[in-house]
Order: structure tokens, then C-alpha cells, then sequence
């Protein structure tokens, strides 16, 4: 698999890609101030950029994406700036619909889709259940999420089944707790991605990244084009997975 990459070419493993890739999407503000632009702008283009991504994620056959999009902790942020977000959530779920029926690509939110607005919420449901029937690829969307919120959900969940004696103690394992998780039905990610020079995960799928390799970029998520990309799943590919244990030669 050949991708052009700084006017050289560099072949991708076909065997070796992630099979899931997660992106802490970061930077579209700072992005704008350096370039003395509001910060809605930057968050505009980085919308185009995660459309990009998306689409070869899907050429590139990678069966599983999740994009951080909005955490619990943006609910912080200026109203002007949330409002922004919404906005540019909702086109682009309108101008993509299609594209994604097209592409075999089924939609998928984990978070809390009852913290945004009656007719967001309702928008995000439409497009989960018209592409639930697509296979090719997921694109699971982080909304109003938060790893602390998503483990404490899945705890409580768990012990209400045990209260009403639907599960013993006894029964609770990793593959049992999965299960009330919003991942249950897809895989932990290989590989995360984060942009914008911090190198930290900020409360995203604390529980699923326990053996995730980890990418860390200083390019603003507006610049990380095909090519930044390409370029952080060659990383991945020259990478030993141990998962805690040794391999010999």
C-alpha cells in the first residue's frame, strides 16, 4: 500500500494498520490566534480536516475511528464558542449523511447526547439508526464525553443489575464490565493520536487505553493533513505490541 508522503513514497503494511485509531483532536483555536483569526475559524477548518481523515480512514480499509469532538469539559468553554461547535456539528451531519451511506460508514456516538439540545439529540439518533445497517467502517463520535463519566455510568449500571440480582459479585470480570461501557460493541483502539504538542489523554477512554500506542504530534489539528497522518501510521507500524509481556527472536 503506497502513499505519497514529503515528495517521497512510503509504503503502509496493509496487514499491520490499526484496526482501530482514536484522535484527541487539538489545537484549532491556538491554530486561529497564531494566524490572528477568531477561534471559530479554526474550529470551521478543523471540521474539513476531520472530514479528510475520516474518508482515508475508510479508503485506507481501518474498520474503526473515534474522534474526541466535544468532552464534558467543554461545556466550560465561552457560550459563543459551544455554540459554534453545535453548529458545525449539525452541518456537518447534514452534508454527510449521504456520503456515509455511500461509503458503507456507520455513525456512532458515545457520551451523553441528553446534555445537547432536544433537536441535536434527535439529528445524532436519526443518523445512528439509518447507518446502523453499514459495515465497512465505524466512525464513532465522542460527544459530551468523558472517561471518568463513562467508567462511573458503567459502575452504576452494574451495580443496580447486582441489586436486583441479575448478577452476583462473583461474576464481575474485565469482559463482564465491558459490557456497560459505550465502547461494548467495538474494540479497544490500537492507536491514539493526538495533536497539538500536548501530550497527555485529557479523561478520553481511560479504560480502553490501557495497552493503546500512543502518538503524539505538535502540528494543530488543522494542519494534520493526509500526509501527518500517513505519517503517524508508519510510526505505529514500526512498533513491537508486548501487551506486558516478552517476545523472544
Amino acid at each position: 500500500m503506497k502513499n505519497f508522503l514529503n515528495d517521497s513514497v512510503i509504503t503502509l503494511d496493509p496487514l499491520k494498520l490499526p484496526k482501530h485509531v482514536a484522535i484527541i483532536m487539538d489545537g484549532n483555536g491556538r491554530w486561529a490566534k497564531s494566524k490572528g483569526l477568531p477561534r471559530a475559524y479554526g474550529h470551521k477548518v478543523g471540521a474539513e480536516v476531520a472530514k479528510k481523515i475520516i474518508y482515508k480512514t475508510r479508503e485506507l480499509g481501518i474498520p474503526y475511528l473515534t474522534l474526541f469532538a466535544f468532552s464534558k469539559e467543554n461545556w466550560f468553554r465561552p457560550p459563543e464558542e459551544i455554540s459554534t461547535l453545535l453548529e458545525l456539528l449539525k452541518i456537518y451531519l447534514d452534508a454527510e449523511l449521504e456520503e456515509m451511506k455511500k461509503q458503507g460508514i456507520r455513525f456512532k456516538v458515545i457520551g451523553d447526547k441528553a446534555d445537547f439540545p432536544k433537536d441535536l439529540q434527535e439529528k445524532l439518533e436519526f443518523i445512528e439508526k439509518t447507518t446502523q445497517e453499514n459495515e465497512k467502517m465505524v466512525l464513532c463520535m465522542a460527544l459530551s464525553y468523558g472517561g471518568k463519566n463513562e467508567i462511573i455510568k458503567a459502575v452504576k449500571k452494574l451495580a443496580e443489575e447486582i441489586k436486583e440480582g441479575k448478577i452476583s459479585p462473583e461474576e464481575i470480570d474485565e469482559g463482564l464490565f465491558r459490557k456497560f461501557l459505550d465502547t461494548k460493541d467495538i474494540p479497544d483502539p490500537d492507536l491514539l493520536i493526538r495533536t497539538s504538542g500536548e501530550m497527555r489523554i485529557s479523561n478520553f477512554l481511560l479504560f480502553q487505553l490501557a495497552y493503546t500506542e500512543l502518538y503524539f504530534t505538535p502540528i494543530y489539528w488543522p494542519d494534520f493533513d493526509e500526509k501527518e497522518y500517513l505519517k503517524a501510521l508508519y510510526s505505529y507500524q514500526q512498533r513491537e505490541r508486548r501487551f506486558g509481556r516478552i517476545y523472544e527472536p
